[in-house]
């Protein structure tokens, strides 16, 4: 692609997206080109590009070269952001909300609330700016994703991603996020900007969506106790009332909350004429899925309520209810738990991949099914995003009662990230992933050409399928300049399988 293409992300590009509707920030969510619109090419390096600085020591900084913009860091030096020093950005841990470093805010939020112990594990942040929230809770044990929108300049979850914390780029306007319900033990605004009442509170049932029963709301900054925003605070504190939030506390312009475990809650009467959803409403549908301006069934919520769920990190090994949507759920879950440690062994053991060193820090599992791939990899210095198709079975669930975190998407798109964030994607069948999508035109080299864009130089795919799939991969990877070498599958197992590991130089 042509040399000002470093940092393009199709689905997210301002100058196309700036023709689009402003109602509800429309504009500023993903929006794919056509295929025929999207240029097949690959996306180069910018000019001076290292392999990154390894973990951990790339949560504190990173190259500047990689991603050569200052914008952040003159606007927000004085909040602790970070700072360009040498060939380096430097992150102190600052932000707005808390320039005195994300440790110590944490360590406030730490009075009212469970976070270490292992009784919280999954954390979303919004408006996350460059994710130094999500990167000090990650001492906790708690994994938290981070989301933005697209800047036309900030580029912050490129840095996040660079730094090796768990990130996407994502707009709550007019769509859900792509997530089930109450994946999240714990969500955080820290001057997030998200007008959480507008439109009847549509914002706020969004949260109420993803927050596990139990679970903790924290928004730190406007209109929390904020000059000029009496009105904005009191509907604020009246919906949280209305869906019987109990309020644990309010820090100066921190609130604290947190959801109840019933169902009954929701009163007749309330200002904003909250309702129920239908019960035909699956609140786990969410991609490409328009928000609802009603409150989710929580169902049989004691059984993954925080407090209930067992705690981390005994969730990750014990089957949680929702694998029963599948027959057997259970032995379908113990099966895959064993198969993939098995399989994670040969990978490391057999065929030399990286794993459990620090040459591979963010990883994503392509067809993630219960998570067993991330499972497998849970005491090595990795994060894996586990991305279940959009038209294949509703398993992402599954993946956050276990502990672990992902994300839909469908395979006939980009992903919405940055280029060169990934230091190792893993697909099992990738010629399944891409089955089944309305897409007419959804091709393995367009798959394997948006695989190239995410991932890092010298990173590594892993693609297991059978022979003929691996055959018609291994052409692809030629012209896409992959190096790689195809394996036998593991010994134990029965499939007809062969393993490509491929290397981008």
């Amino acid at each position: 692609c042509p040399a000002d293409s470093v940092d393009h992300m199709p689905c997210e590009d301002p100058r196309r997206n700036s023709q689009l509707s402003r109602e509800m920030n429309f504009y500023r969510e993903r929006h794919c080109p056509l295929p025929e619109h999207t240029p097949l090419c690959l996306i180069p390096s910018p000019a001076g590009y290292k392999v990154p600085v390894p973990w951990p020591e790339s949560l504190h900084k990173i190259w500047h070269a990689n991603m050569p913009y200052n914008k952040i860091a003159d606007r927000k030096g004085h909040q602790g952001w970070m700072k360009e020093q040498g060939p380096y950005f430097l992150f102190p841990g600052g932000g707005t909300m808390f320039p005195g470093g994300a440790g110590q805010y944490i360590e406030k939020l730490g009075q009212y609330i469970p976070i270490s112990g292992g009784t919280l594990r999954t954390a979303l942040d919004m408006g996350c700016g460059v994710a130094s929230f999500g990167g000090s809770l990650l001492a906790e044990g708690i994994l938290t994703l981070s989301f933005a929108p697209r800047d036309s300049h900030k580029a912050q979850i490129q840095f996040a991603l660079e730094r090796g914390i768990p990130a996407f780029v994502a707009m709550l306007g007019t769509r859900r996020l792509p997530f089930p319900a109450f994946s999240f033990d714990f969500i955080h605004c820290s001057r997030c900007l998200i007008p959480f009442t507008a439109y009847n509170a549509t914002y706020f049932m969004e949260v109420d969506r993803l927050l596990r029963p139990g679970g903790y709301l924290v928004i730190s900054g406007p209109p929390v106790q904020w000059p000029k925003q009496d009105k904005e605070w009191a509907d604020l504190q009246a919906v949280a009332r209305a869906l019987c939030y109990e309020l644990i506390a309010v820090d100066g312009n921190t609130v604290i909350w947190k959801k109840p475990v019933g169902d009954s809650c929701l009163p007749n009467q309330n200002e904003f004429g909250l309702e129920l959803c239908d019960e035909s409403d699956d609140p786990s549908s969410a991609w490409y899925y328009k928000l609802t301006k009603c409150v989710t069934r929580t169902f049989i919520s004691g059984e993954y309520a925080v407090g209930a769920i067992p705690k981390w990190p005994d969730r990750l090994t014990k089957a949680p209810s929702r694998a029963m949507v599948m027959k057997n759920g259970v032995d379908v879950f113990d099966a895959d738990t064993r198969r993939w440690q098995r399989r994670v062994a040969y990978y490391k053991n057999s065929l030399n991949v990286k794993l459990g060193t620090p040459a591979i820090r963010n990883a994503m599992d392509m067809n993630a099914f219960f998570g067993g791939f991330a499972a497998a990899l849970v005491s090595d210095p990795v994060w894996v995003m586990n991305v279940v198709p959009a038209r294949k079975p509703a398993t992402l669930d599954v993946i956050y009662d276990r502990g672990l975190i992902g994300i839909y998407h469908d395979w006939c798109e980009p992903f919405s990230t940055y280029p060169r964030t990934y230091d190792l994607l893993h697909v099992a069948g990738i010629e399944s992933i891409k089955h089944g999508s309305t897409k007419s035109r959804c091709s393995l080299v367009d798959l394997m050409v948006e695989m190239d864009r995410i991932l890092r130089p010298e990173g590594t795919a892993l693609i297991r399928d059978s022979p003929e799939v691996i055959d018609k991969v291994g052409r692809i990877a030629h012209a896409v300049r992959w190096t790689f070498t195809v394996y036998e599958k593991e010994p134990e197992s029965h499939g007809r399988e062969k393993i490509l590991v491929a290397t981008k130089t």
